[in-house]
């Protein structure tokens, strides 16, 4: 799969208070209290002019407009202003649990996070690329990790998924969600680092909150394939 799959360690109450609470600022003009909160947190004007940029596209999402596309997506986006978050090249929950559904049992869905006043309809998973994932409450990333470390099937079906050292990467995302208290949020081409010219790499969000584990094998992947395929054009 070629995706850009990104982990954002968020509580539902992060989500209100930096998502849907200034998404009604947005929508009564209050545009102020938005970079009041950025200046609270201590974002970069910079920074703190994308979050209300990617308000105001919020702000204008049709109620008919699938959740994971809008509203999930730009909640990843505005994690990353004011947390880390984590990246692994096309591994995610989403696809795990087509295959095996009984991981459902790690997942929220969005009609228990978000407010009734945005009825959008929702899939709870990635569907295509710009789009949210899965959702994690803070009890069910607990969940996991506990899981990862007493159930050996849990952990074999992860690695299946997050192969070559990703799976450590994982963890790390899981693990900064347990510290902090918060869920996790997946989410698809938040990040989308250039192997090739790693300075060339873009971010909806703030790239120098993605933690770099998952890029730099992410690189080196891509390094190793480029060297087999000249070794094999010069042989």
């Amino acid at each position: 799969m070629g995706y850009d799959v990104s982990f954002h360690p968020i509580s539902p109450e992060e989500m209100r208070e930096w998502y849907f609470t200034p998404l009604t600022w947005i929508q009564q003009g209050q545009e102020e209290k938005v970079l009041a909160l950025a200046a609270q947190y201590g974002m970069e004007d910079f920074y703190a002019e994308k979050y209300l940029n990617t308000l105001r596209v919020g702000a204008e999402t049709e109620a008919d407009e699938l959740f994971d596309k809008s509203h999930g997506f730009y909640i990843a986006v505005i994690q990353g202003f004011f947390r880390d978050y984590y990246y692994t090249r096309g591994s995610a929950f989403s696809f795990l649990v087509e295959e095996k559904p009984e991981y459902r049992r790690y997942f929220t869905p969005w009609t228990q996070v978000a407010p009734p006043a945005l009825p959008n309809p929702a899939e709870n998973q990635i569907i295509e690329n710009y789009s949210s994932g899965v959702y994690l409450s803070p009890e069910q990333v607990t969940q996991l990790l506990k899981d990862m470390e007493q159930d050996p099937k849990v952990l074999e079906d992860l690695e299946g998924r997050w192969s070559n050292g990703q799976l450590a990467v994982l963890k790390k995302a899981l693990s900064a969600a347990a510290k902090s208290g918060v869920g996790l949020l997946e989410a698809t081409e938040v990040v989308e680092p250039n192997p090739i010219s790693p300075n060339e790499s873009t971010s909806y969000s703030n790239l120098y909150h993605c933690d770099r584990d998952g890029v730099y094998l992410y690189i080196d992947a891509v390094s190793g394939q480029l060297a087999d395929a000249i070794g094999k054009n010069e042989g």
